[in-house]
């Protein structure tokens, strides 16, 4: 170790040497900062690395509570607040009994309206006469019955249904047959009931075919998953193929699209070995006044031609997450308008703060960008019941300078984090993406997030894991075609089962129809159609 240096000695340097001993020691003190900051930064990124593993490993999925929703930024206020606010009603202050009331008001006569629209099989409990005349020796008068209900469940009954069509001879010789409603599959013990069963249990509720033909058999009812497969594929082919593409002429039409894809596996798609295929979902925006349409699609390819031949003939606005396939049909088609997801912006965010508990998060970068994320979120939540003009003008007023102050924010803090780190690349992400994430200002109709198409899919996503894989391209078209009606019937809040089971008993009577304008009066928010069809609670 050498020797400090005495005052006496220093005294004697030359001061040409003393400044370049000054300048070398402090330039050694930035290095050695530098180098330290580099392996806090390093310790930090090998850290979050290790939480986002047992994180993925061991957390649930959910996202909910990561921030505490009310420290503001000086970004996440943005830069005109007072004035903006300024402009804002004040809302009317609460009665003293709302704010102080935790107990949950019950809704009068909710249990009849649940109750109301089932058959009703009266059981009466009375005493004999016998009985009464001991306990009322001097006479007594019925007052009026104590009602209570309860609801019983009749699972999986089967009836067979024998049709005798009776045949007439007259004198001259002549053979007549009394009419019979068309079959929906000739030759076949398949009915408009049985098949919608075998669809709302599969595509409704993700039971595989395998366990459906274990259950019937636990009826005494012996049919083979190959034989539910075929009426599924079959129906789809000849019925209920027509009701989705009308729908997806109604998706045309709307304003604002979503776009999601999956992959799936399917044995025999005509390719040597095992690829992936994909099923793309089309829905309609939720904030357009348009009766609500899900589409879904299935492709061999997660190419640009999939979602291009889909929407050749759309006409707005595709919210999509951050696939350069989506990206690149806005410079290929002029109709269409790409924007951004917000829920994938915030995604790596939330991810490294629920890998470090919120506690330990607090003061990262990760942590500041899910709270300004959570403030636009916020922000905009309150301007979801506006009319679409004035959406627009309060979302410039109010949202827009906190994505200004966001993507401030974002450029300068991209700097003080290990490129490494999940943290930088969800940074540097949200810039990629600032182009297509600002596209909801102008537009009052585009939602922050792409969350409707992902709700849309995540049935499918459900129910492949039960069975995996999809034997042939014919059955991953009728899951595509049976999947479109499903979701479509469930955002219009109809009861897929009664919907799929006046569809089979309808459609097969138009088969020999010269036009298709018998399917306006099937389409999910038809007047026409029957009330058990639709949910009455919704």
């Amino acid at each position: 170790m050498k020797e400090i240096p005495t005052r006496e000695q220093l005294n004697k340097v030359d001061k040409d040497v003393l400044i370049t001993m000054f300048l070398s020691m402090a330039q050694q003190m930035e290095q050695q900062t530098e180098l330290i900051k580099m392996l806090k930064l390093e310790v930090e990124s090998l850290s979050e690395k290790l939480s986002l593993s047992n994180t993925r490993q061991f957390a649930p999925s959910t996202e909910a509570g990561l921030t505490d929703g009310e420290q503001l930024s000086i970004y996440s206020l943005g830069f005109n607040e007072a004035e903006a606010l300024a402009e804002e009603a004040l809302p009317q202050e609460p009665e003293m009994e709302e704010v102080t009331s935790y107990r949950r008001k019950k809704k009068a006569g909710k249990r009849e309206a649940d109750l109301s629209g089932y058959p009703v099989e009266e059981v009466t409990h009375e005493l004999s006469e016998e009985e009464l005349k001991d306990l009322f020796p001097n006479g007594y008068t019925v007052l009026p019955d104590e009602v209570y209900k309860k609801l019983e469940m009749i699972p999986s009954t089967f009836k067979v249904m024998e049709h005798h069509v009776k045949v007439y001879k007259g004198r001259d010789g002549r053979i007549i047959k009394a009419p019979r409603p068309k079959e929906m599959i000739s030759n076949s013990i398949a009915t408009p009931s049985l098949v919608s069963a075998i669809i709302n249990a599969k595509y409704v509720n993700a039971v595989p075919l395998y366990r459906q033909e274990q259950e019937y058999k636990r009826n005494d009812v012996n049919i083979s998953r190959q034989t539910m497969a075929n009426w599924c594929i079959l129906s789809s082919e000849r019925h209920l193929s027509l009701i989705a593409d009308r729908l997806k002429q109604e998706l045309m039409k709307s304003h604002v699209l979503h776009a999601d894809e999956t992959p799936v596996t399917v044995i025999k798609d005509g390719r040597e070995g095992t690829h992936k295929n994909y099923m793309w979902v089309y829905r309609t925006g939720e904030m357009c006044k348009a009766n609500p349409v899900v589409i879904y699609d299935y492709q061999k390819t997660r190419k640009a031609e999939a979602p291009r031949e889909m929407l050749r003939e759309f006409q707005g606005k595709l919210v999509c997450d951050g696939y350069q396939v989506y990206h690149g049909m806005e410079d290929d088609m002029a109709d269409i308008t790409v924007c951004g997801c917000w829920a994938h912006a915030r995604r790596p965010f939330a991810e490294v703060v629920k890998s470090m508990g919120k506690e330990k998060a607090k003061g990262t970068a990760a942590y500041e960008a899910l709270l300004q994320i959570e403030q636009i979120y916020r922000k905009d939540n309150e301007l979801r019941r506006l009319p679409a003009k004035e959406r627009k003008r309060k979302r410039r007023l109010l949202v827009k300078p906190l994505v200004d102050g966001f993507f401030q924010w974002a450029k300068e803090e991209q700097l003080n984090v290990l490129p490494s780190s999940k943290t930088a690349k969800g940074l540097q992400y949200c810039l990629n993406q600032e182009k297509y994430l600002r596209k909801f200002i102008t537009d009052p109709e585009v939602p922050l997030d792409n969350n409707p198409a992902e709700r849309a899919i995540r049935p499918f996503c459900v129910g492949k894991k039960n069975w995996v894989l999809i034997d042939t391209i014919h059955g991953a078209r009728a899951s595509a075609v049976l999947y479109s009606i499903v979701e479509t019937a469930k955002a219009n809040n109809l009861k897929p089962y009664n919907y799929f089971k006046h569809l089979l008993t309808e459609i097969p009577k138009h088969m020999e129809d010269t036009d298709l304008e018998f399917l306006e009066e099937l389409l999910p928010w038809s007047d026409y159609l029957p009330d058990d069809c639709r949910k009455k609670n919704t």
